[in-house]
């Protein structure tokens, strides 16, 4: 039976600690309240989240031959996600984060590129790949053989066959324009956060932004505002911000890919438009009240009632 959504790109292995407020001198030792393990990167941070949002998953992506490859497809499996499609690549580490969350839940980070830049999703894999209605492509930026011309060919493919199209990127900048710009036709929701879509365009508000991309050819975009919530602009003139809600926030790390998987699934379940962006606002706001990119997340029901329940950030 074909997945609800393949969900293609970055895979990282995130190990996590917090709150960490300086790097000991020398050899010296800090004691910190939390350290985990998480399946991360703009592709295994949502699988991870529409799998517990109740969204059959098929992973698509790549790690190494390591101990950490075996580690973040085990736990993957564990959640009920299909990896048939995730390669194994002899000879490279799994690509890797070290993040270090202050007490305000900033995260600088240490990272080791590893097996997603040796990934690629060939046409033998296609008709598994592209059998779910939903396919996202995440991580564009840090895919360094899947980025260009291989996602302009694999997006066009899934249009063709149909498909609705769902497109995040990471620690995008002037330079990740150029791979994206061609992408965007074949893109239903483009769904950078406010800080990359106007590095790449060079606009200064999310509407400008959201003009200039569509201009440029996508169906619609979804910004992550932050604290201010989110933005959504049609093609077809509707425009709709949907505001944060007032949470406590422990770690950013993941908020997005949590925010794409909550708006996948909302996709999934034919919400409302301002249901929709609520929903994918809860699953982000659920993340950030925990550390790691799958923290707060149980599942549909309770994202749900999160939704209902939480209180609007004023």
């Amino acid at each position: 039976m074909a997945a609800d959504v393949s969900v293609i790109g970055l895979y990282i292995l995130d190990v996590l600690g917090r709150p960490v407020t300086r790097i000991p001198e020398r050899g010296g030792v800090d004691f910190i309240e939390e350290i985990r393990l998480t399946v991360a990167g703009t592709a295994g941070g949502t699988v991870i989240d529409t799998a517990k949002l109740g969204l059959k998953s098929l992973a698509v992506g790549a790690v190494g031959d390591d101990e950490k490859a075996d580690w973040v497809l085990l736990t993957m499996q564990k959640h009920g996600i299909d990896t048939s499609a995730m390669q194994r690549i002899k000879g490279v580490p799994t690509s890797a984060t070290i993040l270090n969350v202050r007490p305000n839940g900033e995260r600088p980070a240490l990272h080791v590129r590893g097996a997603s830049d040796h990934f690629d999703v060939p046409s033998a894999m296609y008709d598994q790949v592209f059998a779910s209605p939903i396919v996202h492509l995440g991580g564009t930026g840090l895919l360094k053989k899947l980025d260009g011309p291989a996602s302009l060919t694999l997006l066009k493919e899934a249009k063709r066959r149909g498909r609705t199209v769902t497109f995040d990127l990471i620690a995008a900048n002037v330079e990740t324009a150029k791979i994206v710009m061609p992408l965007l036709p074949y893109i239903d929701y483009f769904m950078p956060s406010i800080e990359e879509a106007k590095d790449m365009s060079g606009r200064g508000s999310a509407e400008d932004c959201a003009k200039f991309y569509l201009d440029k050819g996508a169906t619609c975009c979804v910004f992550t505002l932050g604290g201010d919530g989110a933005y959504y602009a049609h093609k077809d003139g509707t425009r709709m911000q949907a505001p944060a809600y007032d949470i406590q926030v422990v770690d950013t790390t993941g908020c997005g890919d949590a925010f794409d998987a909550g708006f996948i699934a909302a996709l999934h379940h034919k919400m409302d438009l301002e249901s929709s962006l609520r929903f994918a606002q809860a699953s982000a706001g659920l993340v950030a009240t925990g550390l790691g990119s799958d923290a707060g997340i149980v599942s549909f029901e309770h994202t749900l009632t999160t939704m209902k329940n939480w209180k609007i950030r004023k």
